[in-house]
């Protein structure tokens, strides 16, 4: 086992501090019970509390934390008549440094890059989902008041609060993964968390590619339509993959160009260097304070972008987006919930009603079919897996109706003995409009496409 410290992980009040590299999470079979255990490490970190100056500990290096925090440890266990071997006492120390410094014992889980979910149902049970598949850990919080600690650590970091008055939190992590708390009483049985990551390393196409999203044909066009500047809807269900693909398409956008993004909780991993980022901020105690996705978006509209990004449209901000992306903003992009991208429109359409202006429906599809260009569906199957499914070119209208024509698609041939999809994506056929708006630019046109 091997300590590292070059880079910051999550951890309280700035201090930079790595887990241990992640271990099995069933305690040693040598090793103390699991009552026994955790009632020996509450009592440790109670007393360490009473004796560390916790407020120093913020400014100090973690080796010397650690190198004091051990030798406390060895203090009080002979005070107490408690030896351990040097396996228990290593486990104890990690485990206090994560109480400490991290987010205890959630820190091997944030430490582990297979794990792209981490599901806390009350203090008993933690889930995790790698590749595609959720299964039980062995890892569990003391107490309920244990586990709202933890939720409160990491809400405090983005200037937020959860309590009985406000039971529901978004949050993030200092890597970008999104965070979402229940607490009591809305949470029956005791508090919930939920845990989105994001890959340490930004996924590009070419990961999306190899990772079986997409081909090559499909992966080229979607570079292509982003860098000649069409307006993209990416839509999909919850867990999809919709944000993963729009940070993987934004590289296809210029380093001279000024983006803006905007998003209830700050998780895109943008590469570009001109970026600004923008958050909602919920209300006060008071029930004051609060700024909308709609307020950021029109205050975006000020600080002269050349694209704004919309990490996803929930609500009236839908009206705003589109007036945006006809009123110079080309190249702009959001994601939407939506099952299918005729569905992703009309979910528009439902949003911009939201923002409570008397428009008639064939003005408001009109709007959304000037505005939306490329809608992208993405779809994740049965065997865990994430893939582009549709990319359907907005055509125009036809009396009432948005027309829309796809051009690429995913075929289900199959599954395997595995339990693995099969399939392949193919090409319609159709010519969409913008091949000629990559010919004009000077953009190679996609593998297999006619010019």
């Amino acid at each position: 086992m091997r300590l590292s410290f070059a880079t910051a992980t999550p951890a309280r009040a700035g201090v930079r501090y790595e887990a241990p590299e992640p271990r099995n999470f069933a305690p040693p079979a040598n090793t103390v019970r699991d009552d026994a255990y955790f009632e020996l490490k509450t009592d440790m970190h109670r007393r360490l509390i009473e004796r560390l100056n916790l407020a120093g500990l913020q400014n100090r290096p973690a080796e010397q934390v650690r190198a004091e925090v051990s030798d406390l440890v060895a203090i009080l266990l002979k005070e107490d008549a408690r030896p351990l071997n040097e396996s228990e006492s290593s486990r104890l120390i990690d485990d206090l440094m994560h109480e400490l410094l991290g987010f205890g014992p959630l820190e091997p889980l944030l430490q582990d890059a297979d794990i792209s979910d981490i599901l806390v149902n009350t203090h008993k049970e933690v889930y995790v989902e790698r590749f595609g598949q959720i299964e039980l850990t062995d890892i569990r919080f003391a107490d309920e008041q244990h586990l709202l600690r933890i939720i409160e650590r990491i809400v405090d970091k983005v200037g937020r609060r959860i309590d009985e008055s406000q039971p529901m939190v978004d949050a993030r992590l200092p890597d970008g993964s999104r965070v979402n708390a229940v607490v009591p009483p809305i949470a029956v049985d005791g508090s919930l968390l939920s845990i989105r990551r994001f890959a340490r390393v930004p996924y590009d196409m070419g990961r999306l590619v190899s990772g079986g999203s997409m081909d090559h044909a499909c992966a080229d066009m979607l570079t292509a339509i982003v860098a000649c500047r069409q307006n993209i809807l990416i839509s999909g269900g919850t867990g999809t993959g919709k944000t993963t693909l729009l940070n993987a398409m934004s590289t296809g956008i210029g380093g001279r160009e000024r983006i803006v993004t905007i998003e209830d909780a700050a998780e895109l991993q943008l590469q570009q260097r001109h970026v600004a980022r923008l958050e909602t901020r919920p209300s006060n105690i008071e029930g004051r304070g609060e700024i909308t996705q709609r307020e950021l978006l029109k205050n975006a509209l000020r600080m002269r972008p050349d694209r704004i990004i919309i990490g996803e449209v929930r609500s009236g901000e839908a009206f705003d987006m589109l007036q945006a992306m006809n009123t110079g903003h080309d190249g702009s992009m959001a994601t939407v919930h939506a099952n299918t991208p005729r569905d992703a429109l009309a979910r528009l359409e439902q949003m911009v009603c939201m923002a409570g202006l008397d428009l008639p429906p064939r003005a408001i599809r009109s709007q959304i079919a000037s505005a939306i260009d490329v809608v992208v569906q993405l779809k994740r199957f049965t065997d865990g897996s994430r893939r582009v499914i549709s990319v359907s070119e907005v055509d125009g209208m036809e009396g009432d109706v948005i027309t829309m024509q796809e051009i690429f698609r995913f075929e289900q041939t199959g599954v395997s003995d595995a339990g693995k999809i099969q399939g392949r994506f193919v090409w319609t056929g159709l010519r969409p409009k913008f091949l000629d708006l990559l010919k004009a630019n000077g953009i190679p046109l996609p593998e297999g496409m006619a010019a």
